[in-house]
């Protein structure tokens, strides 16, 4: 494994070795010492957890390792990538290539998904795991939306509680941009596997998580109702469920100053214990 700077000390890429073959994944780095936070990102991209990143590295001793899931903005994906365990093994060996221990795992959205997934394989590198709003399981009368058929402005309607904090013109849109966005998207068709973002054998491998869990729920989201978020809880382990008023689908992103004390006094109970 070997790593390479290309985008100055916050920004690295790093080559990593699976089984089924050699994978760069691009990884920002936001605060130089502190709790290390694995910080992955949901469907709509790196953009969707940069911000948060910056505020928790800012305001609470933190050091949060975002990385780029490949085919998300504008990186590679080798055609062999395709399911969430696989990426989640690589972010295993991500935490091995860094030499990070007592780190908290968080997901949001299929980040989510991604986070229980290492959670499931273990590590004593990991402390904690938050699963934010995450994706990956069925529960009967509750599915998650289908998101792909849907705009923006739709999107955004059942993505957040104040739809109008968060409203963009797609046409303002550079061409660049666009594609980036055409890009995720298509990643995201991929990693969603199958059955439309749920594993059916999931809950099976949730069970196995034995690091401490907290499933944090944004009581306003319609792409994955409350009911969900418990049932997710209840697949885990011991794990706790907070809900989190006035809020939706991505809390870090509509409400961070709610969501970061609510991640940190978590994850600093759990700190130090491995």
């Amino acid at each position: 494994m070997s790593s390479v700077s290309v985008a100055g000390p916050a920004s690295s890429t790093h080559t990593l070795t699976l089984d089924q073959g050699t994978l760069d994944v691009t990884v920002h780095v936001d605060g130089e010492q502190g709790q290390p936070f694995l910080l992955l990102h949901g469907g709509g991209g790196p953009q969707t957890v940069s911000s948060f990143a910056g505020l928790l590295a800012g305001q609470r001793p933190a050091r949060v390792v975002t990385p780029v899931h490949p085919g998300f903005d504008g990186t590679t994906r080798p055609d062999w990538l395709t399911e969430v365990g696989v990426l989640a093994e690589a972010y295993r060996r991500l935490l091995d290539e860094l030499g990070l221990r007592d780190v908290a795992i968080v997901g949001n959205s299929i980040g989510g998904w991604i986070a229980a997934e290492l959670a499931a394989l273990g590590s004593d590198r990991i402390s904690s795991v938050v699963l934010v709003n995450a994706v990956g399981i069925d529960v009967p009368g509750h599915p998650v939306a289908d998101t792909f058929g849907l705009d923006p402005v739709e999107l955004s309607r059942l993505s957040f509680h104040d739809p109008s904090k968060f409203r963009f013109d797609p046409a303002a849109l550079s061409p660049a941009q666009r594609a980036v966005m055409a890009a995720n998207r298509a990643a995201l068709r991929v990693y969603a596997g199958p059955y439309a973002m749920a594993d059916p054998h999931l809950p099976g491998r949730l069970a196995k998580i034995a690091c401490p869990a907290l499933v944090a729920w944004g009581a306003s989201d319609q792409v994955v109702d409350a009911e969900y978020g418990r049932a997710y809880a209840a697949a885990i382990p011991g794990a706790v469920f907070r809900l989190l008023q006035g809020t939706g689908h991505l809390p870090q992103v509509e409400t961070p100053e709610l969501f970061l004390p609510v991640l940190w006094d978590f994850t600093a109970a759990h700190a130090g214990r491995r």
